[in-house]
């Protein structure tokens, strides 16, 4: 009994903990922030010669992941990207095996909702999205070639994202049970096999680099521990 009343307690602590925590409403001034990869990119993990910072851009040549080594918990990630026509790419956060990260991490899903493809695919794979799970409630990203503006929250169990000023998701992981059904009653992605609800909520954060044919880039990685 009394450990069932410890377990109680932690739960509704953490419960309250996240139900504390507010959505951005607004872009962070982020110039006391850390930068989540260093010029040199020596705090990162990456494939060499695929990443590359240039003119303060990082932007990579091949559909390769750069990882940051430090594996974080609750924290603000703020950041500008820019597509090339047809992009498809993300911001992966809370991933525990960077070998196997499609479904050992959250995918906030960056992609060119104005190409033709894109457009007409689900809506779990709209920018804002969390891939394959929630849609974004409004499609805000630019056309092609101008800068975008992310804020992403992570706190626990709770991810909201920010884009270009206006709030397009928000996420309550402990939602997603189902491993093949979203709480809507949509199909999940069979590649990403895992309940989110039963995920870490600690991890490293990765940038995913040329996919679809097309280039992303990525200026102003900016990021703050709450």
């Amino acid at each position: 009994m009394k450990q069932y009343f410890t377990i109680l307690c932690i739960l509704c602590i953490t419960t309250i903990s996240c139900s504390q925590q507010k959505s951005p409403q607004n872009h962070p001034n982020t110039s006391k922030w850390e930068s989540l990869f260093k010029a040199d990119l020596s705090n990162a993990d990456y494939p060499e010669g695929v990443w590359t910072f240039d003119n303060n851009e990082l932007t990579a040549d091949e559909d390769q992941v750069i990882w940051s080594q430090k594996e974080y918990d609750n924290f603000i990630l703020d950041l500008e990207f820019k597509n090339e026509p047809g992009a498809n790419s993300g911001v992966l956060v809370y991933c525990t095996n960077p070998k196997g990260w499609i479904k050992n991490s959250v995918e906030v899903q960056i992609t060119d909702d104005h190409h033709e493809k894109w457009a007409k695919a689900n809506k779990t794979w709209r920018c804002g999205a969390i891939f394959g799970r929630l849609a974004p409630n409004a499609s805000a990203v630019k056309k092609p070639g101008e800068w975008n503006h992310y804020t992403i929250k992570c706190y626990d169990h709770m991810i909201w994202v920010l884009l270009n000023g206006q709030l397009v998701t928000t996420m309550d992981m402990r939602k997603w049970t189902d491993p093949k059904l979203n709480p809507d009653g949509t199909k999940i992605p069979s590649w990403l096999s895992r309940p989110l609800a039963e995920m870490a909520t600690k991890g490293k954060i990765g940038l995913q680099g040329k996919h679809a044919g097309a280039k992303i880039y990525f200026r102003n990685i900016k990021i703050k521990e709450i």
